[in-house]
């Protein structure tokens, strides 16, 4: 569990450098991380699940962390129909 947090963390700290070295403001900055942080406690409650079990991994994390709950529901979608 400390290790999908950290991956998560990582990669939430990747984008919003990205974000700041190209110059977006810190509104659009602060959005991304609240999205990223509901995207990530959605991501938890679903592993709570019986029968559900996504794999908290860098591209899991990414889409997470770029796109909230659209990037869990992507995830959530690649693990049912792929069994990635």
């Amino acid at each position: 569990m400390i290790g999908s947090i950290i991956t998560f963390v990582v990669a939430i700290a990747l984008i919003l450098l990205v974000l700041k070295l190209l110059g977006k403001s810190m509104k659009i900055i602060w959005t991304v991380l609240i999205n990223s942080i509901i995207g990530f406690v959605v991501l938890f409650i679903l592993n709570l699940i019986p029968g559900v079990n996504i794999e908290l991994n860098w591209w899991s994390a990414l889409l997470t962390g770029a796109l909230g709950i659209p990037g869990v529901i992507i995830v959530l979608i690649l693990q049912l129909v792929l069994h990635i």
